[in-house]
């Protein structure tokens, strides 16, 4: 019991947290519509990323840290992530307000980050040599944050997108999430310590991104915003 809390509370905590932050509270059955969007796309991230892994290794002289990091899982994750919310969120009735973007943005995000935890903890533990338990802890700490960060990011350059002005925003809304999950899982192997610190750096300016859509949602009587 203690192993499955460990599993999965830290990503239910990170959502509970955006989503109580909300002056305007996302309908209880979207949010777990969209965490379970985030738990479905985990099939199809992971037949790409073993499909994409054997290719560059079969036909490419690329190296495995490049391979799993720039290569694999970033761009096919955060492009599945993205895939809901441009598909899926965005055509939903409550996604109303540009908070909305980044409450979205994270639990989508967590969905996934929740089934890859299970795979990690409960599969792979052998794999790295550590306790279940342990790993849990670790990636509460790292690879759980991590995602949700990525979440945050997309979700605010998304809700630029859809109520501030299309430009280049959707192209932000992937290319930045796409570069920090790089950076991180290429650190992750060279130096964990580095990765831990791009996270908390990350999460320093998402969060100040994040109180800044709250400051000026405390003004507002109403949540609607037309989308552009």
């Amino acid at each position: 019991m203690l192993l499955l809390l460990a599993t999965i509370l830290p990503s239910i905590l990170i959502i509970l947290f955006f989503v109580y932050s909300d002056k305007f509270k996302e309908p209880r059955s979207e949010i777990i519509k969209v965490f379970i969007y985030g738990i479905l796309i985990t099939i199809p991230a992971y037949f790409l990323n073993t499909s994409i892994s054997k290719f560059f290794y079969a036909n490419t002289r690329v190296s495995e840290g490049l391979i799993s990091s720039f290569l694999t899982a970033a761009p096919v994750e955060e492009g599945l992530k993205l895939f809901i919310l441009y598909y899926f969120v965005y055509k939903m009735k409550d996604f109303n307000e540009p908070i909305d973007g980044i409450v979205y943005g994270v639990t989508v995000s967590l969905g996934f980050a929740t089934l890859e935890n299970f795979y990690y903890v409960y599969l792979l533990a052998d794999y790295f040599n550590t306790s279940a338990m342990t790993l849990a802890i670790v990636r509460s700490f790292s690879a759980v944050p991590a995602h949700a960060v990525f979440g945050v990011f997309m979700g605010y350059f998304f809700m630029k997108y859809v109520f501030v002005k299309k430009g280049d925003n959707l192209l932000f809304a992937f290319m930045i999430p796409f570069v920090l999950h790089g950076c991180y899982n290429l650190f992750t192997v060279s130096n964990f310590y580095i990765s831990l610190g791009l996270i908390l750096i990350s999460w320093i300016i998402a969060l100040k991104m994040f109180t800044g859509l709250k400051e000026i949602q405390k003004s507002k009587r109403r949540e609607y915003e037309k989308k552009i």
